[in-house]
């Protein structure tokens, strides 16, 4: 059976669109931006049901991430759960301050990235 990630992060950028196109014959993604749910409940409930399912949590925060609250949360779910966290973090680099509160989130991670290419390259070596 396929690995499962479940993809965390902003909705700008198209980088689960790089993401499919890389890593979706080998695997089965989860794509929160696909759901078009408009309701903080409901999207939650089926956020986190999904990170339930993965084996994976590929969280991407980027730089244009606002607030990154939502890649919060379900990192720290996943961490409970017990799912591999894979983090790419291209925020903090350029702003001390976000790094500072965001440590949480790249420690709770079991590997840290800066860039996606370096994240998708990892990854396919779960599937050999």
């Amino acid at each position: 059976m396929k690995p499962k990630i479940y993809l965390a992060g902003g909705f700008k950028g198209g980088w689960q669109k790089k993401v499919t196109k890389e890593l979706s014959s080998d695997f089965i993604l989860f794509n929160p931006e696909e759901h078009k749910l408009t309701e903080s409940e409901k999207y939650t409930a089926w956020d986190l049901f999904h990170v339930d399912k993965c084996d994976i949590l590929l969280g991407y925060m980027t730089k244009d991430n606002p607030s990154g609250y939502g890649l919060a949360l379900e990192i720290g779910y996943a961490k409970a759960k017990g799912k591999l966290i894979i983090l790419i973090d291209e925020k903090s680099p350029s702003d001390s301050l976000f790094e500072k509160y965001f440590l949480i989130c790249k420690e709770s991670s079991d590997v840290n990235f800066e860039t996606l290419e370096n994240a998708i390259n990892y990854i396919k070596k779960f599937n050999n």
